[in-house]
C-alpha cells in the first residue's frame, strides 16, 4: 500500500468536507442577511447563490421567455462541471452538505449500514429533470420544488428557522426562571437582531417535509442526490465531458469491493468499466478507503459514453415517453378557478408581475417571506391552483405590508418581484380594505372605534370617518365616526385589518381587487376606455 497516495486522498476529502461546511455557512448567512437591519437596502448577496443554479438558470429563462442576465452566473457552474465533473454537488452544494452529514449520523448510530451491492435505478432524478424541462417550453415552472437551493432556503426560511427560533424563545422564559439572566438576554438580542417570525400556515408542512427528506438518508445515503435531485441529473449529463475520470490499478487492486460498498451517489467504481461519472461527486471516499491506493482520477479527454453516465437507459423511447408526460402534466396544473376569476385571498407582494409571468418566474425559495418584517407574507396552499403552492402572498391577519419596506423585492432572485424603491413601492396598490358593517364596532354597537384610521399610513388616509346612527337594542340611538374606504387611496397593505379589534373575524378586511399589476382584477371594468398599459409587463 502506498501510503503518501492515501494520504493526498484522505486530504481531499478533508478539503471537500472543509468546502462544503463553508458552502453551508455562506448559504446560511446570506440567508439570515434576508431581513430587516435597520437600513432601507439591504443589497443583493443574499440571492447570489441562486444565480449560479443551472436549472433554475434555465427553467426561469424557458417558462418566463425572459433572460435574466444576473443567471450568466450559472455558467461558472456548467463550466467547472465540464471541467471536473459534478464537484458541484460534493463540493459545494448546501443541501448536498445536509444529506451527507445526516447520511454520517445516521452510519454511525447504526440506523445506515452500506449493502454490499446496490441495484437500485438511478432513473428518476432524470425522469424529473425531463418532466421539469418540459413543462418549462409551456411556461410551467416545476423547479422549485425539488431544486436543492429553493427547497433548502423554502425549509429553513419558513420552518427551520422559525422552529429554532420558538425553541430559543420557549428557552430563555427557562434561563431568566434559572437566574442566569446574560445567556437569556443575548439569546433575546440575537432573536431581535434576525428578526425571525415564528408563525408560518404552511410552516408544519414544509418542515415534514425537509425531516422527510433527511429522514431517508437513512435508508439510503444521500437518497436525495441519488434519485430524486433534477439539478443533479442536469450536472450529471453535463460532466460526461469532465478531464477527470476514475482508474483502478488492477495490478494493485485485491477486489475488495469496498469502494462500491461506501460510495456515497451509487456511482460503483468497482469494476472500472461499471463506474458512473455521472453519478460520481468527487467526494474522494472510495480512493481515500482503497487500502491498496489503486484508486486515482488521472486526466483523460476521451468523453464518456452515455450507458456509463448513469445505469438509466436514455432511449428515444423513453426520452420521447417522459417528455410527453411531463407537457400533458402541464393543464392539469391549470385547472383552478384563478387562472378565471382572481382569488380574493391571493394578495401579491409589491412588484410581484402579472400572475402568468410571475408563476413562471418564481421558484418559490421563500426568500421574500424572510425577508418580510412583519411575518405578513405566507407559503400559498389552494389560493393560485397547483402550481401556485409555496409562491407568496399577504395574510394580513398575520401580518400587514409595512409602508417604509421594500425588502421582499430586493431579494426575489429570479424578478418574479420587481426590485422597486420605498417610493415607488408605496404607488403600488396590491389590494383594496372593505368594512364589513355587521362586525363593525360603531356601526353595530354605536361605540367608538377608530383603531384602523389611526393606523393607515397613507397620505392623505384611505380610510376616512364620518358620523353614522346606530339604532341599539334598547330603542335609542347612539351616533359615532365609523370608517369608509376611499378606493383610490387605499394601497391594499392590510394593517387596518391585522390591527382591527374584532379578534375572530375583522370587521375590515383586504382582498386582492384592483391590484395595479392585473388590468381585470378591477372592481369595475369600463370597456369604453381603452386599456391603460400595465408597468409590470
Amino acid at each position: 500500500m502506498k501510503r503518501e497516495k492515501s494520504r493526498k486522498h484522505r486530504v481531499l476529502e478533508l478539503l471537500r468536507m472543509a468546502s462544503q461546511t463553508a458552502f453551508f455557512g455562506l448559504f446560511l448567512t446570506l440567508l439570515l442577511g434576508a431581513h430587516y437591519t435597520g437600513e432601507d437596502y439591504i443589497g443583493s448577496t443574499v440571492q447570489r447563490f441562486f444565480h449560479f443554479d443551472p436549472l433554475l438558470a434555465l427553467v426561469t429563462i424557458v417558462s418566463a421567455r425572459l433572460v435574466y442576465t444576473l443567471f450568466a452566473f450559472a455558467l461558472i457552474t456548467v463550466v467547472v462541471t465540464i471541467l471536473f465533473g459534478r464537484v458541484f454537488c460534493g463540493w459545494v452544494c448546501p443541501l448536498g452538505a445536509v444529506h451527507q452529514f445526516s447520511s454520517f449520523v445516521f452510519k454511525k448510530t447504526k440506523f445506515l449500514k452500506p449493502p454490499r451491492e446496490e441495484k437500485a435505478s438511478l432513473a428518476w432524478k432524470y425522469y424529473i429533470l425531463i418532466i421539469v424541462l418540459a413543462g418549462a417550453l409551456f411556461g410551467l415552472d416545476l423547479a422549485g420544488y425539488l431544486d436543492p437551493f429553493s427547497f433548502l432556503a423554502r425549509s429553513f426560511s419558513v420552518a427551520v428557522f422559525p422552529a429554532l427560533a420558538y425553541a430559543l424563545s420557549s428557552l430563555n422564559g427557562v434561563l431568566y426562571g434559572l437566574g442566569t439572566t446574560g445567556l437569556a438576554r443575548s439569546i433575546s438580542q440575537a432573536l431581535e437582531n434576525w428578526t425571525i417570525n415564528v408563525t408560518f400556515q404552511q410552516g408544519f408542512s414544509v418542515g415534514l417535509l425537509f425531516l422527510g427528506a433527511v429522514a431517508l438518508n437513512s435508508r439510503k445515503e444521500r437518497f436525495w442526490c441519488r434519485y430524486l435531485c433534477p439539478t443533479g441529473a442536469l450536472l450529471g449529463l453535463l460532466s460526461r465531458w469532465n478531464l477527470f475520470k476514475l482508474k483502478i490499478d488492477e495490478e494493485k487492486c485485491i477486489k475488495c469491493g469496498l469502494c462500491t460498498q461506501h460510495c456515497e451517489t451509487q456511482a460503483n467504481p468497482y469494476p472500472n468499466e461499471k463506474w458512473k461519472s455521472g453519478e460520481c461527486v468527487y467526494c474522494q471516499n472510495c480512493a481515500s478507503i482503497c487500502p491498496t491506493g489503486a484508486i486515482r482520477f488521472p486526466v483523460s479527454l476521451r468523453p464518456e459514453k452515455m450507458t456509463n453516465v448513469s445505469n438509466v437507459d436514455l432511449s428515444r423511447r423513453k426520452l420521447i415517453l417522459t417528455t410527453l408526460l411531463g407537457i400533458v402534466a402541464v393543464p392539469f396544473f391549470r385547472l383552478t378557478p384563478s387562472h378565471k376569476r382572481a382569488s380574493l385571498k391571493l394578495i401579491r407582494p409589491p412588484g410581484s408581475l402579472p400572475e402568468d409571468k410571475f408563476l413562471a418566474k418564481c421558484v418559490k425559495c421563500g426568500q421574500c417571506m424572510r425577508a418580510c418584517p412583519t411575518g405578513g407574507l405566507q407559503p400559498v396552499l389552494t389560493e393560485a391552483g397547483p402550481e401556485g403552492i409555496y409562491t407568496p402572498m399577504l395574510v394580513p391577519k398575520v401580518g400587514y405590508c409595512e409602508y417604509y419596506c421594500s425588502l421582499c423585492t430586493q431579494v426575489c432572485p429570479t424578478g418574479a418581484i420587481k426590485k422597486l424603491t420605498i417610493e415607488d413601492k408605496n404607488k403600488v396598490k396590491i389590494g383594496t380594505a372593505w368594512v364589513n358593517k355587521s362586525r363593525c364596532i360603531p356601526y353595530v354597537l354605536g361605540k367608538p372605534c377608530i383603531v384602523c384610521e389611526e393606523h393607515c399610513p397613507v397620505s392623505p388616509k384611505a380610510i376616512k370617518l364620518v358620523e353614522v346612527e346606530t339604532k341599539l337594542a334598547d330603542g335609542s340611538v347612539a351616533v359615532q365616526k365609523a370608517p369608509v374606504i376611499d378606493l383610490e387611496l387605499c394601497t391594499g397593505c392590510g394593517i387596518c385589518e391585522n390591527k382591527c379589534p374584532v379578534m375572530d373575524d375583522p370587521a375590515i378586511f383586504v382582498t386582492s381587487v384592483g391590484e395595479t399589476r392585473s388590468t381585470t382584477n378591477r372592481l369595475l371594468l369600463d370597456i369604453t376606455k381603452e386599456t391603460p398599459a400595465n408597468p409590470y409587463k
